[in-house]
Protein backbone atom coordinates (compact mmCIF):
# COMPACT_ATOMS: atom_id res chain seq x y z
CA UNK A 1 0.00 0.00 0.00
CA UNK A 2 3.03 2.53 0.68
CA UNK A 3 4.53 2.04 -2.67
CA UNK A 4 1.28 2.15 -4.28
CA UNK A 5 0.22 5.72 -2.38
CA UNK A 6 3.65 6.99 -3.06
CA UNK A 7 3.22 6.50 -6.62
CA UNK A 8 -0.13 8.12 -7.17
CA UNK A 9 0.93 11.57 -6.93
CA UNK A 10 3.26 11.00 -9.32
CA UNK A 11 1.16 9.75 -11.82
CA UNK A 12 -0.86 12.76 -11.36
CA UNK A 13 2.02 15.18 -11.69
CA UNK A 14 3.23 13.45 -15.02
CA UNK A 15 -0.45 13.47 -16.62
CA UNK A 16 -0.23 17.52 -17.29
CA UNK A 17 3.04 16.93 -18.86
CA UNK A 18 2.10 13.54 -20.74
CA UNK A 19 -0.82 15.42 -22.28
CA UNK A 20 1.77 18.22 -23.50
CA UNK A 21 3.41 16.29 -25.76
CA UNK A 22 5.34 13.95 -23.15
CA UNK A 23 4.48 10.35 -24.06
CA UNK A 24 8.16 8.95 -22.74
CA UNK A 25 6.97 10.37 -19.77
CA UNK A 26 3.78 8.21 -19.20
CA UNK A 27 5.54 5.14 -20.24
CA UNK A 28 7.92 5.54 -17.31
CA UNK A 29 5.81 5.37 -14.53
CA UNK A 30 3.52 2.51 -16.01
CA UNK A 31 6.51 0.27 -15.63
CA UNK A 32 7.53 1.75 -12.41
CA UNK A 33 4.47 0.22 -10.60
CA UNK A 34 5.45 -3.03 -12.22
CA UNK A 35 9.06 -2.86 -10.71
CA UNK A 36 10.24 -3.17 -7.10
CA UNK A 37 9.55 -1.55 -4.04
CA UNK A 38 13.08 -0.73 -3.95
CA UNK A 39 13.09 1.07 -6.93
CA UNK A 40 10.82 4.11 -5.89
CA UNK A 41 13.41 6.64 -4.92
CA UNK A 42 15.06 6.43 -8.87
CA UNK A 43 11.60 6.75 -10.34
CA UNK A 44 10.59 10.19 -8.47
CA UNK A 45 13.80 11.52 -9.50
CA UNK A 46 13.46 10.59 -12.99
CA UNK A 47 9.82 12.10 -12.76
CA UNK A 48 10.56 15.16 -11.35
CA UNK A 49 13.30 15.41 -14.52
CA UNK A 50 10.56 14.77 -16.98
CA UNK A 51 8.49 17.03 -15.51
CA UNK A 52 11.33 20.55 -16.08
CA UNK A 53 11.90 18.61 -19.37
CA UNK A 54 7.35 18.94 -20.35
CA UNK A 55 7.42 22.39 -18.76
CA UNK A 56 10.47 23.50 -21.22
CA UNK A 57 8.27 21.43 -24.17
CA UNK A 58 5.28 23.58 -23.48
CA UNK A 59 7.83 27.03 -24.01
CA UNK A 60 9.08 25.73 -26.77
CA UNK A 61 5.54 24.82 -28.43
CA UNK A 62 4.01 28.54 -27.53
CA UNK A 63 7.56 29.94 -29.45
CA UNK A 64 6.83 27.29 -32.56
CA UNK A 65 3.03 28.98 -32.23
CA UNK A 66 4.36 32.83 -32.14
CA UNK A 67 6.93 32.27 -35.23
CA UNK A 68 4.24 30.13 -37.26
CA UNK A 69 1.94 32.26 -36.94
CA UNK A 70 4.32 35.58 -38.26
CA UNK A 71 5.28 33.40 -40.89
CA UNK A 72 2.01 32.80 -42.23
CA UNK A 73 1.40 36.54 -42.15
CA UNK A 74 4.36 37.01 -44.26
CA UNK A 75 3.33 34.84 -46.57
CA UNK A 76 0.11 36.48 -46.97
CA UNK A 77 1.94 40.00 -47.68
CA UNK A 78 4.43 38.01 -50.19
CA UNK A 79 1.28 36.80 -51.59
CA UNK A 80 -0.14 40.84 -52.38
CA UNK A 81 3.51 41.77 -53.55
CA UNK A 82 4.37 39.12 -55.88
CA UNK A 83 1.95 39.77 -58.66
CA UNK A 84 2.97 43.04 -58.86
CA UNK A 85 6.71 42.36 -59.27
CA UNK A 86 6.21 39.98 -62.09
CA UNK A 87 4.76 42.48 -63.78
CA UNK A 88 7.12 44.93 -63.32
CA UNK A 89 9.76 42.17 -64.44
CA UNK A 90 7.89 41.40 -67.26
CA UNK A 91 7.29 45.61 -68.60
CA UNK A 92 11.14 45.48 -68.14
CA UNK A 93 11.88 42.54 -69.97
CA UNK A 94 9.87 43.78 -72.95
CA UNK A 95 10.63 46.76 -73.06
CA UNK A 96 14.68 45.83 -72.79
CA UNK A 97 13.84 43.10 -75.47
CA UNK A 98 12.12 45.88 -77.71
CA UNK A 99 14.87 48.08 -77.27
CA UNK A 100 17.73 45.36 -78.17
CA UNK A 101 15.52 44.56 -81.76
CA UNK A 102 14.89 48.07 -82.95
CA UNK A 103 18.98 48.44 -82.19
CA UNK A 104 19.45 45.56 -83.70
CA UNK A 105 17.91 46.55 -87.14
CA UNK A 106 19.14 49.97 -86.79
CA UNK A 107 22.20 48.33 -87.26
CA UNK A 108 20.55 45.94 -89.75
CA UNK A 109 19.80 48.99 -92.24
CA UNK A 110 22.98 50.76 -91.49
CA UNK A 111 25.32 47.73 -92.29
CA UNK A 112 22.71 47.04 -95.73
CA UNK A 113 22.94 50.57 -96.71
CA UNK A 114 26.53 52.05 -95.50
CA UNK A 115 28.32 49.41 -93.82
CA UNK A 116 29.35 46.71 -95.84
CA UNK A 117 30.98 49.43 -98.07
CA UNK A 118 33.47 50.40 -95.62
CA UNK A 119 36.62 48.26 -95.98
CA UNK A 120 38.79 49.20 -92.52
CA UNK A 121 42.01 47.35 -91.34
CA UNK A 122 44.45 48.27 -88.67
CA UNK A 123 47.30 46.50 -90.27
CA UNK A 124 48.49 49.58 -91.46
CA UNK A 125 51.27 52.18 -90.80
CA UNK A 126 52.61 55.64 -91.24
CA UNK A 127 55.92 55.37 -93.92
CA UNK A 128 58.19 57.89 -95.57
CA UNK A 129 60.60 57.36 -98.66
CA UNK A 130 63.79 57.76 -96.28
CA UNK A 131 67.39 58.28 -98.24
CA UNK A 132 70.22 57.32 -96.88
CA UNK A 133 73.10 59.47 -96.34
CA UNK A 134 76.93 58.14 -97.60
CA UNK A 135 79.73 59.30 -99.02
CA UNK A 136 80.63 59.54 -102.88
CA UNK A 137 84.52 59.23 -102.00
CA UNK A 138 86.19 58.07 -98.81
CA UNK A 139 88.53 60.03 -96.21
CA UNK A 140 88.61 60.58 -92.57
CA UNK A 141 85.93 63.14 -91.55
CA UNK A 142 86.67 66.45 -90.31
CA UNK A 143 83.32 67.98 -89.45
CA UNK A 144 80.14 66.99 -88.41
CA UNK A 145 77.56 69.55 -89.37
CA UNK A 146 74.14 68.48 -87.65
CA UNK A 147 72.78 66.72 -84.86
CA UNK A 148 70.73 63.45 -84.48
CA UNK A 149 67.15 64.52 -84.84
CA UNK A 150 67.61 67.94 -86.23
CA UNK A 151 65.46 69.30 -89.20
CA UNK A 152 67.42 70.44 -92.44
CA UNK A 153 66.47 72.17 -95.96
CA UNK A 154 67.45 70.51 -99.20
CA UNK A 155 71.16 71.69 -100.00
CA UNK A 156 71.75 71.78 -96.29
CA UNK A 157 75.66 70.88 -95.63
CA UNK A 158 75.58 68.06 -93.08
CA UNK A 159 79.42 66.59 -92.44
CA UNK A 160 82.56 67.34 -94.33
CA UNK A 161 85.52 64.70 -95.15
CA UNK A 162 88.97 65.52 -95.45
CA UNK A 163 89.84 67.03 -99.09
CA UNK A 164 93.50 67.67 -99.23
CA UNK A 165 94.44 64.57 -101.05
CA UNK A 166 91.60 65.34 -103.53
CA UNK A 167 92.60 69.00 -103.65
CA UNK A 168 96.16 67.63 -104.67
CA UNK A 169 94.75 65.72 -107.33
CA UNK A 170 93.02 68.62 -108.69
CA UNK A 171 95.86 70.59 -108.93
CA UNK A 172 97.86 67.74 -110.49
CA UNK A 173 95.50 67.64 -113.28
CA UNK A 174 95.55 71.36 -113.77
CA UNK A 175 99.33 71.26 -114.57
CA UNK A 176 98.95 68.12 -116.75
CA UNK A 177 96.87 70.34 -118.70
CA UNK A 178 99.19 73.51 -118.88
CA UNK A 179 101.85 71.03 -119.93
CA UNK A 180 99.65 69.82 -122.92
CA UNK A 181 98.71 73.59 -124.20
CA UNK A 182 102.12 74.51 -123.71
CA UNK A 183 103.28 71.29 -125.94
CA UNK A 184 100.48 72.37 -128.58
CA UNK A 185 102.21 75.58 -128.66
CA UNK A 186 105.55 74.47 -129.19
CA UNK A 187 104.54 72.32 -132.23
CA UNK A 188 102.41 75.19 -133.52
CA UNK A 189 105.80 77.40 -133.65
CA UNK A 190 107.51 74.96 -135.66
CA UNK A 191 104.19 74.33 -137.91
CA UNK A 192 104.78 78.07 -138.68
CA UNK A 193 108.91 77.40 -139.00
CA UNK A 194 108.10 74.72 -141.63
CA UNK A 195 105.80 76.72 -143.40
CA UNK A 196 108.47 79.30 -144.05
CA UNK A 197 110.57 76.20 -144.90
CA UNK A 198 108.41 75.02 -147.16
CA UNK A 199 107.99 78.38 -148.73
CA UNK A 200 112.13 78.26 -149.45
CA UNK A 201 111.54 75.36 -151.11
CA UNK A 202 108.51 76.10 -153.24
CA UNK A 203 111.23 79.02 -154.32
CA UNK A 204 114.28 76.88 -154.72
CA UNK A 205 111.94 74.34 -157.07
CA UNK A 206 110.69 77.50 -159.06
CA UNK A 207 114.56 78.68 -159.59
CA UNK A 208 115.83 74.71 -160.27
CA UNK A 209 112.81 74.51 -163.00
CA UNK A 210 113.66 77.62 -164.64
CA UNK A 211 117.31 77.02 -164.90
CA UNK A 212 116.25 73.55 -166.02
CA UNK A 213 114.16 75.40 -168.98
CA UNK A 214 116.99 77.39 -169.70
CA UNK A 215 119.02 74.36 -170.28
CA UNK A 216 117.00 72.52 -172.61
CA UNK A 217 116.46 76.01 -174.63
CA UNK A 218 120.10 75.96 -175.09
CA UNK A 219 120.19 72.48 -175.72
CA UNK A 220 117.35 73.11 -178.81
CA UNK A 221 119.30 76.58 -179.57
CA UNK A 222 122.52 74.36 -180.59
CA UNK A 223 121.63 71.32 -182.18
CA UNK A 224 120.66 73.24 -185.31
CA UNK A 225 123.98 74.86 -185.33
CA UNK A 226 125.53 71.98 -185.26
CA UNK A 227 124.27 70.14 -187.69
CA UNK A 228 125.03 73.25 -190.01
CA UNK A 229 128.46 73.15 -188.58
CA UNK A 230 128.39 76.34 -186.53
CA UNK A 231 129.07 75.04 -183.30
CA UNK A 232 130.64 72.14 -182.62
CA UNK A 233 129.58 68.75 -181.07
CA UNK A 234 131.02 69.94 -177.31
CA UNK A 235 129.44 72.73 -176.67
CA UNK A 236 126.09 70.67 -177.69
CA UNK A 237 127.02 68.04 -175.12
CA UNK A 238 127.99 70.61 -172.47
CA UNK A 239 124.52 72.04 -173.13
CA UNK A 240 122.51 69.01 -172.86
CA UNK A 241 124.48 67.69 -169.57
CA UNK A 242 123.22 71.07 -167.97
CA UNK A 243 120.00 70.20 -169.16
CA UNK A 244 120.52 66.71 -167.68
CA UNK A 245 121.62 68.70 -164.33
CA UNK A 246 118.99 71.36 -163.99
CA UNK A 247 116.07 68.40 -164.69
CA UNK A 248 117.45 66.97 -161.76
CA UNK A 249 118.14 69.50 -159.74
CA UNK A 250 113.67 70.03 -160.21
CA UNK A 251 113.07 66.77 -159.50
CA UNK A 252 115.47 67.32 -155.71
CA UNK A 253 113.77 70.57 -155.02
CA UNK A 254 110.28 68.84 -155.81
CA UNK A 255 110.84 66.38 -153.19
CA UNK A 256 112.15 68.94 -150.70
CA UNK A 257 108.89 70.30 -150.84
CA UNK A 258 107.00 67.53 -150.62
CA UNK A 259 109.20 66.58 -147.39
CA UNK A 260 108.40 69.92 -145.91
CA UNK A 261 104.79 69.74 -146.54
CA UNK A 262 104.66 66.52 -144.82
CA UNK A 263 106.37 68.19 -141.76
CA UNK A 264 104.17 70.64 -141.65
CA UNK A 265 101.04 67.92 -141.49
CA UNK A 266 103.44 66.21 -138.78
CA UNK A 267 103.54 69.07 -136.65
CA UNK A 268 99.71 69.85 -136.80
CA UNK A 269 99.11 66.21 -136.11
CA UNK A 270 101.31 66.53 -132.60
CA UNK A 271 99.31 69.40 -132.25
CA UNK A 272 96.32 68.05 -132.14
CA UNK A 273 97.70 64.96 -129.68
CA UNK A 274 98.77 67.75 -127.67
CA UNK A 275 95.25 69.17 -127.68
CA UNK A 276 93.81 65.63 -126.83
CA UNK A 277 96.14 65.45 -123.81
CA UNK A 278 94.79 68.99 -122.84
CA UNK A 279 91.08 67.28 -123.26
CA UNK A 280 92.25 64.22 -121.27
CA UNK A 281 93.35 66.11 -118.41
CA UNK A 282 90.87 68.67 -118.33
CA UNK A 283 87.78 65.75 -118.11
CA UNK A 284 90.24 64.40 -115.15
CA UNK A 285 90.39 67.54 -113.65
CA UNK A 286 86.44 67.60 -113.65
CA UNK A 287 86.30 64.44 -112.27
CA UNK A 288 88.87 65.31 -109.54
CA UNK A 289 86.76 68.74 -108.74
CA UNK A 290 83.54 66.46 -108.42
CA UNK A 291 85.40 64.72 -105.65
CA UNK A 292 86.73 67.16 -104.29
CA UNK A 293 83.05 68.85 -104.06
CA UNK A 294 81.39 65.49 -102.72
CA UNK A 295 83.92 65.39 -99.79
CA UNK A 296 80.96 68.32 -98.46
CA UNK A 297 77.98 66.13 -98.07
CA UNK A 298 74.65 67.82 -98.01
CA UNK A 299 70.56 67.19 -98.03
CA UNK A 300 69.60 65.87 -101.14
CA UNK A 301 65.59 66.26 -99.88
CA UNK A 302 64.33 68.25 -97.11
CA UNK A 303 63.42 66.17 -93.55
CA UNK A 304 65.06 65.20 -90.47
CA UNK A 305 68.29 63.52 -89.52
CA UNK A 306 67.89 59.80 -87.98
CA UNK A 307 69.92 56.69 -87.29
CA UNK A 308 72.86 59.20 -87.17
CA UNK A 309 76.61 56.65 -86.70
CA UNK A 310 79.10 59.67 -87.92
CA UNK A 311 81.46 60.74 -85.67
CA UNK A 312 84.34 63.50 -86.27
CA UNK A 313 87.79 61.62 -87.10
CA UNK A 314 86.20 58.35 -88.29
CA UNK A 315 87.21 57.25 -91.74
CA UNK A 316 84.43 56.49 -94.13
CA UNK A 317 84.44 53.98 -96.99
CA UNK A 318 82.47 55.27 -100.49
CA UNK A 319 78.34 53.87 -100.12
CA UNK A 320 78.90 53.77 -96.21
CA UNK A 321 75.70 54.71 -94.35
CA UNK A 322 76.12 57.49 -92.65
CA UNK A 323 72.76 58.92 -91.55
CA UNK A 324 69.47 58.97 -92.75
CA UNK A 325 66.99 61.64 -93.78
CA UNK A 326 63.27 61.20 -93.66
CA UNK A 327 60.84 63.51 -95.08
CA UNK A 328 58.47 63.89 -92.47
CA UNK A 329 56.58 66.33 -94.89
CA UNK A 330 55.95 63.65 -97.47
CA UNK A 331 54.05 61.10 -95.05
CA UNK A 332 51.96 58.12 -96.80
CA UNK A 333 50.28 55.42 -95.35
CA UNK A 334 50.74 51.89 -96.56
CA UNK A 335 47.53 49.93 -95.67
CA UNK A 336 47.40 46.07 -96.13
CA UNK A 337 44.02 45.14 -96.87
CA UNK A 338 42.78 41.58 -97.39
CA UNK A 339 42.09 40.32 -101.16
CA UNK A 340 38.35 40.17 -100.17
CA UNK A 341 38.25 43.98 -98.91
CA UNK A 342 39.36 45.87 -102.26
CA UNK A 343 37.15 44.70 -105.02
CA UNK A 344 35.50 47.88 -104.68
CA UNK A 345 38.34 49.68 -103.88
CA UNK A 346 39.51 52.36 -106.54
CA UNK A 347 42.17 55.50 -106.75
CA UNK A 348 40.61 58.78 -105.05
CA UNK A 349 38.64 57.11 -103.13
CA UNK A 350 38.44 58.62 -99.37
CA UNK A 351 39.80 57.30 -96.27
CA UNK A 352 39.18 57.94 -92.91
CA UNK A 353 42.37 57.35 -90.30
CA UNK A 354 43.05 57.51 -86.60
CA UNK A 355 46.81 57.16 -85.24
CA UNK A 356 47.13 55.47 -82.11
CA UNK A 357 49.41 58.29 -81.54
CA UNK A 358 46.90 60.76 -81.29
CA UNK A 359 43.45 59.18 -79.77
CA UNK A 360 40.26 61.11 -80.60
CA UNK A 361 41.89 62.73 -83.86
CA UNK A 362 40.36 62.23 -86.89
CA UNK A 363 42.37 62.52 -89.85
CA UNK A 364 41.91 62.48 -93.89
CA UNK A 365 43.10 61.13 -96.71
CA UNK A 366 42.83 59.08 -100.53
CA UNK A 367 43.82 56.50 -102.28
CA UNK A 368 46.81 56.83 -104.22
CA UNK A 369 47.71 53.66 -105.90
CA UNK A 370 47.56 49.71 -105.36
CA UNK A 371 50.94 47.19 -105.11
CA UNK A 372 51.19 45.40 -108.25
CA UNK A 373 50.70 42.09 -105.71
CA UNK A 374 50.38 40.48 -102.75
CA UNK A 375 53.02 41.02 -99.72
CA UNK A 376 54.06 37.46 -100.40
CA UNK A 377 55.01 38.09 -103.38
CA UNK A 378 57.63 40.70 -102.60
CA UNK A 379 59.04 38.69 -99.53
CA UNK A 380 62.43 37.28 -99.56
CA UNK A 381 61.21 33.85 -99.78
CA UNK A 382 57.68 33.94 -102.04
CA UNK A 383 55.70 31.27 -101.12
CA UNK A 384 55.95 27.91 -103.36
CA UNK A 385 52.62 26.40 -103.33
CA UNK A 386 53.26 24.06 -105.89
CA UNK A 387 54.92 21.66 -103.58
CA UNK A 388 53.80 19.96 -100.59
CA UNK A 389 50.37 20.09 -98.35
CA UNK A 390 49.02 23.46 -99.44
CA UNK A 391 46.69 25.17 -96.47
CA UNK A 392 44.93 28.85 -98.16
CA UNK A 393 45.50 31.78 -96.50
CA UNK A 394 43.70 35.18 -96.99
CA UNK A 395 46.60 37.32 -98.82
CA UNK A 396 46.87 40.76 -97.99
CA UNK A 397 47.67 43.92 -100.78
CA UNK A 398 49.04 47.04 -99.67
CA UNK A 399 47.87 49.96 -100.34
CA UNK A 400 49.23 53.61 -100.83
CA UNK A 401 47.33 56.02 -99.26
CA UNK A 402 47.55 60.21 -98.99
CA UNK A 403 47.70 61.78 -95.88
CA UNK A 404 46.03 64.98 -96.28
CA UNK A 405 46.50 66.74 -93.00
CA UNK A 406 47.45 70.75 -91.61
CA UNK A 407 51.15 71.68 -90.51
CA UNK A 408 50.98 71.02 -87.25
CA UNK A 409 49.88 67.44 -87.07
CA UNK A 410 52.37 66.16 -89.69
CA UNK A 411 54.96 67.94 -87.12
CA UNK A 412 53.80 65.14 -84.52
CA UNK A 413 53.93 62.21 -86.90
CA UNK A 414 56.64 60.00 -88.04
CA UNK A 415 57.42 56.73 -89.80
CA UNK A 416 56.51 53.47 -88.27
CA UNK A 417 53.17 54.50 -86.17
CA UNK A 418 50.51 52.45 -85.87
CA UNK A 419 47.35 53.13 -87.93
CA UNK A 420 43.39 52.42 -88.59
CA UNK A 421 42.18 52.85 -91.92
CA UNK A 422 38.67 53.36 -93.04
CA UNK A 423 37.80 52.68 -96.59
CA UNK A 424 34.35 54.59 -98.11
CA UNK A 425 33.84 52.48 -100.68
CA UNK A 426 30.00 53.47 -101.70
CA UNK A 427 30.90 55.46 -104.92
CA UNK A 428 31.53 52.00 -106.55
CA UNK A 429 28.66 49.80 -104.92
CA UNK A 430 28.23 47.88 -108.59
CA UNK A 431 31.64 47.32 -109.01
CA UNK A 432 31.07 43.50 -108.19
CA UNK A 433 27.76 43.04 -110.36
CA UNK A 434 29.02 45.10 -112.90
CA UNK A 435 32.09 42.53 -113.20
CA UNK A 436 29.98 39.17 -112.83
CA UNK A 437 27.53 41.08 -115.92
CA UNK A 438 30.35 41.41 -117.78
CA UNK A 439 31.76 38.10 -117.10
CA UNK A 440 28.89 36.86 -117.91
CA UNK A 441 28.65 38.60 -121.31
CA UNK A 442 31.49 37.55 -121.99
CA UNK A 443 30.36 34.06 -121.19
CA UNK A 444 27.35 34.14 -123.48
CA UNK A 445 29.34 35.53 -126.10
CA UNK A 446 31.45 32.35 -126.29
CA UNK A 447 28.59 30.23 -126.32
CA UNK A 448 27.07 31.98 -129.27
CA UNK A 449 30.32 31.53 -131.28
CA UNK A 450 30.56 27.64 -130.01
CA UNK A 451 27.10 27.05 -131.25
CA UNK A 452 28.03 28.92 -134.42
CA UNK A 453 31.09 27.18 -135.08
CA UNK A 454 28.98 23.49 -134.09
CA UNK A 455 26.19 24.52 -136.90
CA UNK A 456 28.53 25.27 -139.60
CA UNK A 457 30.26 22.29 -138.46
CA UNK A 458 27.04 20.40 -139.37
CA UNK A 459 25.88 22.23 -142.18
CA UNK A 460 29.57 21.13 -143.75
CA UNK A 461 29.18 17.40 -142.62
CA UNK A 462 25.70 17.67 -144.30
CA UNK A 463 26.61 18.91 -147.61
Amino acid sequence: MTDTQATEPNDQVRKPASSAGGRRADDKPAAGRNNDAGDGGDKDKNKDKDDRDGGDDKAGDHEDAGDKGGDDKKEGDDKQVAPEKKKKIRIALFAFGGLAVVIGLGWLAWHLLVGRYHEETDDAFLQADTVTVAPKVGGYVEEVLVKDNQDVKAGQALARIDARDYRAQTEQFEAQIAIAKANADAVRAQIGEQESAVAEARAQLEAARASAGFANNEVRRYAPLVDIGAENGETLAQRRNQATQSDKQVAVQRAALANAEKRITSLRAQVRQAEAQAGTAEAQLKAANVNLQSTLLTASIAGRVGDQTVRVGQFVQPGARLMSLVPTGSLYITANFKETQIGRMRIGQPAAIKVDALPGVDLHGRIESFSPGTGAQFSLLPPQNATGNFTKIVQRVPVRIAVDTGPETRQLLVPGLSVKVEIDTSDNKDAIKRAKHQEKRREDGREDRRDAQRDEQRREARG
